[in-house]
């Protein structure tokens, strides 16, 4: 017996037009499910939430204008009944945890998409979590308090250091930054500090190529 209801309501944001229609296209071949809105930065998916009221959203988390992070945050706060999966190309390894710990049912990177989506859309529907089994053997090795998994350094940046740190990588410089993410250019160079030390960089221009490394290696 089918146990969801008639329609699932899901707004997509992700700032690529042809990622959001591959999304639709696969939402919408299911008789169960309907795609309400597509978005491409953070503040439309907070307006189409308000206007729409959507049963789930499907967040990237590198977005037009904002972070699906951050996006994810906000979402939980006005509706904390809207279940959310982020759908990224980033590694799980620096994002699962924290889009569950923003607010997110689910984390499903891009590469496994096509394969998992919709059962990745069914499992939150039920209310479950839907995470790779390497994420929940992590979860639950730190939840018994077993601390000593060894992390990679940049797994240890803030989400904010993080994504000042995928900012440098693609270029852009303090003042765009700071712009960018409605800080002073002192925060930033506070957080581009702190993220010299965590990631052991001695010069600004080491943590510039460590910067660019990371984000060739994510894709």
């Amino acid at each position: 017996m089918n146990k969801f209801k008639a329609t699932t309501r899901i707004l997509i944001v992700d700032d690529h037009p042809m990622m959001r229609d591959g999304l639709t296209m696969r939402i919408s071949s299911q008789a169960d499910m309907t795609v309400c809105g597509e978005a491409a930065t953070e503040d439309d998916a907070i307006e189409l939430v308000n206007q729409l009221k959507p049963d789930l959203v499907v967040v990237d988390i590198s977005l037009k204008s904002g972070n699906g992070i951050e996006l994810v945050k906000r979402i939980a706060i006005l509706d904390s009944s809207i279940k959310m999966l982020v759908v990224s190309a980033f590694h799980e390894s620096l994002y699962a945890e924290r889009a569950l710990r923003a607010g997110a049912l689910g984390y499903l990177n891009k590469q496994d998409s096509n394969e998992k989506l919709i059962e990745a859309i069914r499992t939150l529907v039920q209310g479950e979590r839907y995470v790779s089994a390497e994420i929940t053997q992590r979860l639950v090795t730190q939840a018994l308090g077993k601390r000593n998994v060894t992390l990679d350094p940049i797994e240890q940046l803030t989400d904010r250091e993080l994504e000042i740190f995928k900012l440098i990588g693609a270029g852009v410089n303090t003042s765009a930054i700071a712009e960018q993410l409605f800080l002073s250019t002192h925060t930033v160079d506070t957080h581009r500090e702190n993220i010299k030390r965590k990631l052991g960089a001695k010069t600004g221009a080491e943590l510039n190529r460590q910067a660019i490394q990371s984000m060739l290696e994510s894709g």
